[in-house]
């Protein structure tokens, strides 16, 4: 019986190293160490290795089609994203081809499965607010597709990310409530899992700890959209103890903050102050205008796509993340 032939994914095995490690050292690419190079043919030739025609022909079909994911395009940050991603793709040559998953994790796997079939030479990603299992962008990997995850990442697969400071940012819009005279500061997060809700929810926790004001398990909801907001918010300014500053994950819900609080006839921000993050067109159509964290949308999408070009075109070897800084926009709803 003929022993079965071995495939990239067996040396690399062998080796302890990534199946595109081994492709590039048989190409003898430049950027892969002289030992490593050596190691994989002397491998390769022990073993008898034979290029796969067919998974040779299906790569070099390849388009250099980017797919990108974005989880809802009305969402000003996403959109600025993706203004990010198309005006350098244009520059560089490659294509796009957009997706939303409308924050719904069966839309998203459907959508990475498109990519696939479509043979796209890397995706750009962030998660929906329901994903909690990533065996769909493994499949990409296992295809030695590489991915940029931006603002919600995966912190279970070795990837790119490019991610906005949510921690100092969320650090510094909560201490700047406090030095203008808050005493008790909500917190409207996202859903724990994601990482952009635990950044932000540490770095308010950490600005109410440095300044010694306690914080109770009451003072942090899980309410993430304007309508939300709206819902819940009403009967927290009816309690004897109630806030009087309120930090928002997301311009919309510091909209819906801002809403219940003109129905309840409280002044914004002589009684109340409210900090959004994002820096949308809401935060600048609201009455007053909303205080908020700017996000820099499109240094976001440039950055990410000149990440996955770079792993795409060789150029990186090893993952590695960037943080991009975000400042401080004061406007009405703040003293």
């Amino acid at each position: 019986m003929n022993n079965p032939q071995i495939t990239i994914k067996d040396i690399a095995k062998a080796l302890g190293v990534s199946p595109s490690t081994v492709s590039r050292a048989l190409k003898d690419n430049p950027d892969i160490s002289k030992e490593t190079k050596e190691a994989v043919h002397k491998y390769a030739q022990k073993h008898r290795y034979k290029p796969n025609v067919l998974a040779l022909n299906l790569r070099t079909s390849r388009s250099n089609t980017i797919g990108v994911i974005i989880p809802q395009l009305v969402h000003h940050f996403f959109s600025c994203v993706l203004s990010g991603i198309e005006v350098t793709a244009a520059k560089t040559g490659y294509n796009i081809l957009v997706a939303q998953s409308n924050e719904k994790y069966e839309r998203e796997v459907k959508i990475v499965h498109s990519f696939l079939a479509a043979r796209v030479c890397g995706v750009i990603a962030s998660l929906a607010k329901d994903t909690v299992q990533y065996d769909h962008y493994q499949e990409l990997l296992d295809h030695n597709i590489p991915i940029v995850f931006y603002d919600r990442i995966c912190t279970g697969l070795h990837t790119e990310r490019v991610v906005v400071d949510d921690y100092a940012g969320s650090f510094g819009a909560v201490e700047y409530l406090i030095q203008t005279g808050c005493k008790r500061i909500f917190f409207y997060s996202g859903p724990p899992h994601l990482e952009i809700s635990k950044n932000r929810r540490n770095g308010y926790l950490d600005a109410m700890k440095k300044y010694k004001i306690p914080v109770d398990d009451r003072m942090i909801k899980f309410c993430d959209t304007r309508e939300q907001a709206i819902a819940i918010t009403p009967d927290i300014l009816e309690e004897k103890n109630r806030p009087d500053g309120f930090f928002a994950i997301n311009d919309e819900t510091a909209s819906g903050i801002l809403y219940a609080c003109k129905q309840a006839k409280l002044k914004v921000p002589d009684e109340i102050s409210i900090c959004g993050f994002t820096d949308g067109a809401i935060a600048q159509n609201t009455d007053p205008k909303l205080t908020t964290i700017e996000q820099h949308g499109e240094e976001i999408g440039e950055s990410v796509i000149n990440l996955l070009i770079d792993k795409i075109e060789g150029k990186k070897e090893k993952s590695s993340n960037k943080i991009v800084r975000t400042n401080l926009i004061i406007r009405g709803t703040t003293k």
